[in-house]
């Protein structure tokens, strides 16, 4: 079901209080290394500013679990984004309280006010029903863009929709668009590519998709655990060892399943975990007792990337191997390279992810790159989501 924008509301001369996601990477002095998620925000934050509203902005970063960290309060966020807005972002040393309270009552059409990190309040991630409503008292309409954290029960996400007129922003309605619509009406063929180390990140999802893709092809660290639930040897590579029972059932019951999943033929592997590690190409069920996996082979890539060529749909997240090194990026890389060529819907998903198409420079030929992680694998695990279903629903 659509939900109501911010398109449906007349925001002049009022003012607004949007949760966003600026949970972006810091450096060891306090830097911003990627402002991805301040970027995928201006949209919604321009529109609302060219239309005579002021704005009251919040949003986590980090994880201080309710304590005052100082290397993870908003200083950096306010300064990144008042140069992306081209305007004075004041900046508030606290989440709510008096001091927080008359600066937002004093606010100007055009003007910004960013809140002090939310997570600094225990009662943000209890969904506190007085921090909500504190919170409800900064501005006349609340406005969520965070589909970042439209999974979390919180009180910036669930409990302050509940006190004021909600609506989603424009990033949010384009991450809902799109993830929904691989689910409900997808160009077919339809293929997902998963990666990524650990296949307890997926491992629904695999589930999900089996009755929902055509070609499901699977690369990355978490093959090693699909392998071994399978019997063959896996030398030292990756395996979650309390996951191999259901692993197990799951690829036992593939057979019956829509998708047909394809592992890789070859392997690159290393003889220790580092850059410069010896490597050499392997057959999938011949890893050396002493070697690890560490990038899909050859052969691996030529077969995924025809099958990529075919697709009208791509859905991707995970990289294939470790990108991060050059000797073990090839199969991340190349796999990019093939969705990015393909001329169908691409959306891609995940943090990895999103690294590894910011560094080989496709960054503008998805259809769409969620900033969403934990959120847009929830959704396309089918469940919903609690930041989405509390905003009203759109009238036709």
């Amino acid at each position: 079901m659509a939900k109501k924008t911010i398109r449906n509301i007349d925001v002049s001369n009022t003012r607004v209080l949007v949760r966003v996601d600026f949970n972006v990477p810091l450096d060891e002095q306090g830097n911003i290394t990627d402002d991805t998620r301040i970027r995928a925000a201006l949209p919604t934050l321009d529109y609302l500013l060219e239309r005579g509203a002021s704005l009251v902005i919040m949003s986590h970063l980090g994880r201080p679990k309710g304590q005052v960290v100082e290397s993870l309060r908003m200083g950096p966020v306010a300064g990144r984004l008042s140069q992306l807005l081209g305007t004075p972002v004041i900046k508030m040393d606290e989440v709510v309280g008096d001091e927080v309270q008359k600066a937002s009552d004093a606010l100007k059409p055009g003007q910004v006010l960013l809140l002090e990190n939310l997570r600094f309040d225990p009662r943000e991630t209890s969904n506190d029903r007085l921090f909500a409503a504190a919170l409800a008292r900064l501005a006349d309409i609340y406005v969520d863009d965070a589909f970042g954290a439209a999974h979390r029960e919180h009180a910036s996400v669930v409990g302050v929709a509940k006190l004021l007129p909600a609506v989603a922003g424009l990033l949010l309605e384009k991450e809902v668009l799109y993830l929904q619509g691989l689910l409900r009406d997808p160009e077919r063929p339809f293929v997902a590519v998963l990666g990524g180390s650990k296949i307890s990140d997926k491992l629904k999802v695999i589930d999900k998709f089996q009755n929902l893709v055509d070609i499901l092809l699977i690369g990355g660290g978490m093959i090693f655990t699909i392998m071994k639930a399978d019997g063959v040897s896996i030398g030292k590579s990756l395996v979650e060892e309390r996951l191999l029972s259901e692993v197990g059932r799951i690829m036992a019951e593939s057979g019956g399943k829509r998708a047909t999943m394809m592992l890789p033929d070859d392997i690159v592997v290393a003889d220790e975990f580092k850059p410069e590690a010896a490597s050499k190409v392997v057959g999938a069920e011949s890893i050396p007792e002493d070697w690890m996996g560490l990038d899909i082979g050859p052969e691996t890539i030529g077969r995924y990337s025809q099958l990529i060529a075919s697709a009208k749909t791509i859905f991707w997240n995970g990289p294939m191997g470790v990108f991060e090194w050059d000797n073990f990026e090839h199969g991340t890389q190349a796999i990019a390279k093939a969705i990015a060529a393909n001329q169908g819907i691409k959306v891609a998903g995940g943090g990895d992810t999103i690294a590894a198409i910011k560094k080989y420079g496709l960054e503008d030929r998805f259809s769409h790159i969620s900033t969403g992680g934990g959120a847009s694998m929830e959704l396309l695990e089918g469940k919903e989501l609690p930041g989405v279903a509390v905003l009203p629903d759109a009238e036709f």
